[in-house]
């Protein structure tokens, strides 16, 4: 089997949670049969049985400050080349709306399954409109489309299961749930103080972590707000960066400047740093704050609790289905606050949910710990990279078979 994976996110060029599924899945891929990277950029490199092959725009190569939607044209024009660098496969595998047109193109050009995987769904998102403007319009209808053009789908979450299902009217019956997974060798407790001062954290004070996008979807704002009523002894370490637009930067930045006035022991660390460090930054943490509005999987927290540190989560997407309620850490829903001692009219009510989980991590250092090495065994057992790519695979089988069927 042959198969073309095309993506706009490979290394070195990752900036967000499916360009981490990509590169683990595409290596392990690999060592059961033949894979044909077509992603985003300069790459051109062989690894056995993985060629990986970056695609530029054939347009020209400078913005055009007349045209506001340039980008998305040179999004549309790598498309048309990915296509055409993928001569031959045995079934085409999409992620994200970036790499669809392509998908569909060459679907019907070798007569090949289309497989997608839902990341997460434009509709969804509609803060994306931020930063792509009216080409937001264009990415829904792009990704509308190869839904219902697609043979089969894979979902990272039985959340995302049901949105795709709901979303595009996708037949169920073409629709599989697999999780994302970790590399947990690499991803597991590291400690080193060295890297805390190179940020200004201090190793005695216990502190808690948010990694992310500056983006709508990642809550960050919520974060800020949240941090007002944590414990005073704590430390909160904002690692955020990669906006959206320069408006969010703008705004996320304020935001934190608000917060530094009102307590000590706020650090921003203003980017995306490699994973070497962020992997430090978890292992040290008393615990991870995931506050996305948004989240169809959550590989963060899977990142966290692969180093030991529990998490404190929306209850969103397919994060419910990473986090054990009152095991590997806790869970705050957006709605039903009237069955809690909130006030439910106070728009507030999440903030505060959110930062008194937090406070009893901070204040129980024996709890975070036991949460802690629970969440890294879950992750053991549960989110291996060698199985998924086995899962995938043979679903990758299923669908060929269903598809040349249906040839007949």
């Amino acid at each position: 089997m042959k198969i073309a994976l095309y993506s706009n996110e490979f290394p070195p060029n990752i900036y967000g949670g499916a360009g981490v599924h990509i590169d683990f899945l595409s290596q392990e891929l690999a060592k059961l049969t033949q894979v044909e990277v077509k992603c985003f950029g300069d790459q051109n490199e062989d690894k056995g049985s993985m060629h990986i092959e970056g695609i530029n725009s054939c347009l020209n190569k400078s913005d055009d400050p007349e045209n506001e939607h340039i980008k998305m044209f040179h999004n549309l024009s790598r498309n048309v080349e990915m296509a055409q660098a993928t001569p031959d496969a045995d079934i085409i595998h999409c992620h994200t709306w970036y790499t669809h047109l392509a998908g569909v193109f060459s679907r019907e050009l070798l007569q090949v399954p289309l497989i997608l995987t839902a990341h997460s769904l434009e509709t969804h998102r509609p803060w994306k409109y931020e930063q792509l403007g009216n080409g937001y319009f264009m990415s829904r209808w792009l990704e509308a489309n190869a839904y219902k053009t697609a043979d089969g789908v894979i979902a990272v979450s039985e959340q995302m299961k049901k949105d795709v299902i709901e979303a595009y009217g996708v037949d169920p019956n073409k629709v599989t749930v697999i999780h994302n997974g970790i590399d947990s060798e690499f991803y597991k407790p590291t400690f080193d103080d060295n890297i805390l001062a190179e940020y200004g954290i201090d190793p005695n004070i216990p502190f808690v972590l948010f990694v992310g996008r500056i983006t709508r979807q990642k809550g960050i704002s919520l974060l800020v707000e949240a941090a007002q009523h944590f414990n005073r002894n704590c430390q909160i370490v904002l690692c955020a960066g990669a906006p959206d637009t320069d408006e969010i930067a703008v705004e996320t930045a304020m935001l934190i400047n608000q917060l530094k006035a009102k307590r000590d022991g706020v650090i921003l660390i203003a980017e995306m740093l490699p994973r070497e460090k962020v992997k430090v930054l978890y292992s040290h943490a008393r615990v991870f704050a995931c506050p996305s509005l948004y989240e169809p999987f959550g590989i963060i927290n899977l990142e966290a609790m692969a180093c030991g540190t529990p998490v404190v989560g929306s209850h969103v997407g397919g994060i419910p289905e990473i986090v054990v309620e009152g095991e590997t850490g806790f869970l705050i829903p957006f709605e039903s606050f009237s069955r809690t001692d909130l006030n439910p009219t106070d728009p507030r009510s999440f903030e505060k949910a959110f930062a008194a989980k937090v406070n009893i991590l901070l204040d129980n250092e024996k709890l975070a710990t036991t949460m802690g090495k629970a969440g890294r065994v879950r992750v053991l057992k549960q989110f291996n990279w060698e199985s998924i790519a086995r899962i995938t695979f043979c679903y990758y089988q299923e669908v060929i078979a269903r598809f040349q069927k249906e040839q007949v």
